[in-house]
């Protein structure tokens, strides 16, 4: 089973899109740590859709509620069990479609998996909605990095074909959350608007690339050859839905690069060790080098569209056109942001447990 994800700093996922709930369990939070329900809460209305980036007409109050783990505002070294309700789940768009697998969706492959036994109403366990529960880990594991000075921001840099331009670590850090997209350049984030909007009009839907930044990393933090901090990395931002592609620094542009101009060399400043540049992006042999961690994490469009698709009929075993219904995000992309920063934020707490930075009674 993969519904677990950390060593030291242990977060499970749990729920489906229509059931009764979605949430996290997560083991390991050494008790001490200050914690309200309104700094989860924030990361969880971050999530919420955005009808002018796209977002779905699904509207769920998603009010987090702690369960276990949490007593006079201080963790208790117990399970954190967190969850949000399902309340505005309509399931009748999918009775229609239930032997008809969705182009581009984990239907057909979870139907085989699980004997067709699986939720398949909005997707079930495949749906983006179990995400909820991974910005309510990211919320405690944000807050147990700042005490060791580690902040993360994401932001978009890509809808479709229109692309933001480089930005400073200034503007990232503080111009994201002024518009629907999370763009941290405005006049981009315009366009990107527009081209949501176009294409919403067509029936159809948009991917696009978010950039995720870790400031004040340590050096030291990865386990090689096997549990390298990429890799881990990597896993974590792969269990969001959509996502289809993950690179570091220069990722695959370095292997248009020479090594003269691809190695990061070292220099002195202010009395630390750093580098020139980043195209490493603050990773050599699966461990921090101390620079910051810079990955771009690239989603596929959303495949639910209302346009006619060719898909089967499971149960007639015939070829069938089917035009998907239900509510559905024309771009997923604004909404995946706070949901890289906490997959990001999980991972770099259970690395930095592992290394002792983190201990278990704060």
């Amino acid at each position: 089973m993969g519904n677990s994800i950390g060593k030291i700093f242990t977060v499970t996922s749990f729920g489906e899109s229509h059931g009764k709930c979605v949430g996290i369990v997560i083991d390991g939070c050494p008790a001490g740590l200050p914690l309200s329900i309104e700094e989860v809460q924030i990361e969880v209305d971050r999530r919420r859709p955005d009808k002018e980036a796209g977002g779905t007409g699904r509207r769920e109050d998603d009010q987090a509620e702690v369960f276990s783990g949490l007593f006079n505002g201080y963790t208790t070294g117990a399970p954190l069990c967190m969850l949000v309700w399902n309340r505005d789940a309509d399931p009748h768009a999918y009775e229609d479609m239930r032997h008809m697998p969705r182009p581009g969706h984990a239907d057909y492959a979870a139907h085989i998996k699980y004997g067709g036994f699986n939720d398949f109403r909005g997707g079930g366990r495949f749906s983006g909605r179990v995400t909820a529960g991974f910005v309510m880990a990211g919320a405690v594991a944000r807050k147990l990095l700042s005490s060791i000075g580690i902040e993360i921001a994401a932001h978009t840099i890509q809808i479709g074909s229109v692309q933001a331009p480089p930005l400073a670590t200034p503007d990232i850090l503080h111009r994201v959350w002024d518009n629907p997209v999370r763009c941290a350049d405005h006049d981009t984030a315009m366009q990107m608007m527009k081209e949501i909007e176009k294409v919403r009009g067509e029936g159809d839907s948009l991917g696009g690339i978010i950039e995720a930044l870790a400031l004040r990393v340590p050096a030291g933090l990865g386990e090689p050859v096997f549990d390298t901090l990429e890799g881990d990395l990597s896993k974590a931002f792969f269990a969001i839905p959509a996502v289809k592609g993950v690179e570091f620094g220069a990722g695959f542009s370095a292997a248009f690069m020479k090594g003269s101009v691809n190695n990061d060399k070292y220099i002195i400043e202010q009395g630390k060790i750093i580098t020139a540049t980043n195209n490493a992006g603050g990773i050599n042999g699966g461990i921090s080098n101390g620079m910051p961690i810079t990955a771009r994490i690239a989603f596929k469009p959303t495949p639910s569209i209302p346009r006619a698709q060719k898909t089967v009929d499971l149960k007639q075993m015939t070829e069938v056109e089917l035009a998907i219904k239900g509510r559905h995000d024309t771009c997923i992309v604004p909404r995946a942001v706070p949901v890289v920063e906490a997959m990001m934020a999980v991972t770099l707490c259970d690395f930095a447990m592992m290394a002792g930075l983190i201990r278990g009674t704060l």
